[in-house]
């Protein structure tokens, strides 16, 4: 009979944690900032390392054999999912499908921000990597090559997390990553240079201007496990109710087809629509064009192809409105999400419709504070930011 292996000397693992601390700071003041802000647990209560969304648990045993900067690189991955909020925005979704893209999506910060070593096996897929979370797991639930035993479940919310703890945690870490920039800054311009990346980083809790990709697939799947927990701060009062969580959504979109939509625009933006159709059969789409006229609408699937877009007048928003508020009741409750793509230069309804509305502006179009009504996001030259 072998001898069983000797224990794991505690102290000695929270010393080698605490030296990825001074490494942090000497190296990447704003992950040490923020690693003042979550307290680290040594302990065999998790199979390897762990985060509840306000502490980081590491498992003696799982730590003891790893080198210093896999470590290091582990410290962040388990920070990032608290400081991202991956805890507290799973809602419903699938545990493991969600900690698979949790996982993609912060590991590709880790090698492109810190440049640091992760532990082997861990979970990396570079051409998800840039999309947000949200994006990423609908890519992966209509992917038939997803190996759901890949990594480890670390991703563990506390049991009965309420609204006012979800919230209050939404708080506490957007405040973190605030203190933690300012950190980095002044280092920073000391050394004569910023961190490249940081404030993409941040706008992910604290900026309440999205990447109208993301706020397009935010607003459109709203399933229960795709709405459930999101961050209220980033959209219009009212907009999100009750009534629209359910089974599937029924949205309506418009296109502006005045001259001011580009083909680019244009054709970026019916590729994003398509995208999440195909991932999401209970959404149903129904496709409206106007310029000083509406027509439309005509039924959108994932994989069909589109009508013909008419135009060229002047723009109205008032016919869309019109003409999608006296069409078919949506399946899923007395709302339609309605979206519309456009610069903004046009008519606007005097009264706004009872109904939650998302502006795709394109660029050039005017600010947001002509919009009378709904969440503005907009779109950039150039793709991706």
């Amino acid at each position: 009979m072998s001898a069983s292996a000797p224990p794991i000397d505690h102290a000695a693992i929270e010393r080698r944690l605490q030296g990825t601390h001074q490494r942090l700071a000497h190296h990447h003041p704003f992950f040490a900032a923020l690693l003042m802000m979550a307290p680290t647990v040594v302990s065999e209560a998790h199979e390897t390392a762990a985060t509840d969304g306000e502490r980081l648990y590491f498992n003696p045993s799982f730590v003891a054999p790893l080198t210093q900067q896999q470590l290091d690189g582990l410290v962040v991955h388990e920070l990032l999912h608290c400081a991202l909020l991956h805890c507290t925005r799973r809602g419903t979704r699938d545990p493991i499908l969600w900690n698979i893209a949790c996982d993609i999506h912060v590991n590709g910060l880790i090698r492109t921000l810190a440049h640091l070593d992760l532990p082997e096996g861990c979970v990396e897929e570079p051409r998800l990597a840039e999309l947000c979370v949200d994006e990423i797991y609908a890519r992966l639930r209509t992917s038939s090559h997803v190996q759901r035993e890949l990594g480890v479940v670390d991703v563990r919310p506390r049991e009965g997390l309420g609204q006012a703890e979800i919230e209050r945690l939404g708080a506490f870490w957007s405040d973190a990553m605030q203190r933690a920039r300012a950190m980095e800054s002044m280092r920073g311009q000391a050394a004569g240079r910023l961190p490249e990346g940081i404030d993409r980083l941040i706008s992910e809790v604290h900026s309440p201007s999205l990447d109208w990709r993301t706020a397009l697939w935010r607003h459109v799947v709203r399933t229960p496990d795709d709405f459930t927990g999101f961050d209220r701060r980033h959209v219009w009062q009212g907009l999100y109710v009750e009534e629209l969580e359910g089974d599937g959504l029924d949205v309506d979109v418009c296109i502006d087809t005045s001259g001011s939509v580009g083909d680019a625009e244009f054709s970026e933006f019916l590729g994003e629509l398509r995208g999440i159709l195909s991932a999401y059969p209970s959404v149903r789409c129904r496709l409206y064009y106007a310029d000083a006229r509406c027509t439309g609408p005509f039924e959108v699937a994932g994989t069909e192809p589109l009508p013909v877009a008419k135009g060229g007048g002047g723009t109205d928003f008032r016919p869309f409105f019109e003409a999608s508020a006296h069409g078919e009741a949506s399946r899923f409750g007395d709302q339609r999400l309605a979206v519309y793509l456009t610069d903004g230069h046009g008519v606007f309804p005097k009264r706004p419709p009872n109904r939650p509305v998302l502006w795709v502006v394109t660029p050039g179009g005017v600010v947001d504070a002509k919009f009378p009504f709904g969440e503005v996001v907009r779109m950039r030259t150039g793709g991706r930011p």
